[in-house]
């Protein structure tokens, strides 16, 4: 398992910038904000900031390594598991809380028409999450499906506590198959842009590349 303590999980990296002005200054706004002041309550407070702060798209995938630093991230008003992912990791390393990135493939059961036609399948590879250290132990948090868009098509919000692990809901609310992990993809100090990119030509071809979203 990735190291807690290594200067790479508590400060900056090039995609995770948590030193950059505008991460560290959201970063205290957001626990300011909570009243949070141990590092269980400020990872809770950041978490529910990046769940529902960006709304979820995955049909605007950028193949430009400059949008998936944090604090590009942190501009933006959309964006996806990954990109959200580097920016929760960051927030936490800002607010003095070890952070890294864990990445699975998943298959969705519920996936859209729209978003079938664009990938070609329902697995999604690199499915991107948060590693935050708290009491001694990795806690994994998906931060990825904000709070609205789940309350809209019926699936269950992802809480996290601070304590037990907040990953996709294997069903719905109406106890349909929702998400499925298929694959562990590995733990990283920072983000493997590249080889995620070499992976989704591998799986997807030209179909995000050139698909309407992409960019």
């Amino acid at each position: 398992m990735i190291d807690p303590h290594s200067p790479r999980c508590t400060g900056a990296t090039e995609f995770v910038d948590s030193d950059h002005p505008v991460v560290v200054e959201y970063a205290e706004q957001v626990c300011a904000a909570a009243g949070a002041t141990t590092d269980r309550a400020k990872a809770v407070a950041l978490f529910n900031a990046v769940r529902d702060g960006w709304r979820y798209d995955p049909y605007d995938v950028s193949y430009d390594p400059a949008d998936y630093r944090a604090s590009a991230v942190l501009a933006s008003s959309a964006n996806w598991c990954v990109p959200k992912s580097v920016l929760l990791t960051a927030l936490c390393r800002a607010a003095g809380i070890p952070a890294a990135l864990g990445f699975s493939d998943v298959k969705n059961h519920l996936q859209s028409e729209k978003l079938l036609a664009q990938m070609g399948t329902d697995l999604f590879v690199y499915h991107g999450y948060s590693l935050i250290w708290l009491d001694g132990r990795w806690r994994k948090a998906s931060s990825a499906f904000n709070k609205e868009l789940c309350e809209r098509f019926g699936t269950k919000v992802l809480e996290f506590n601070g304590v037990d692990d907040a990953l996709m809901h294997p069903y719905d609310e109406s106890g349909n198959r929702h998400m499925q992990y298929i694959n562990h993809r590995g733990d990283y100090d920072d983000l493997p842009l590249d080889d995620i990119f070499a992976t989704f030509d591998e799986v997807y071809g030209e179909r995000l590349r050139t698909g309407e979203g992409a960019r």
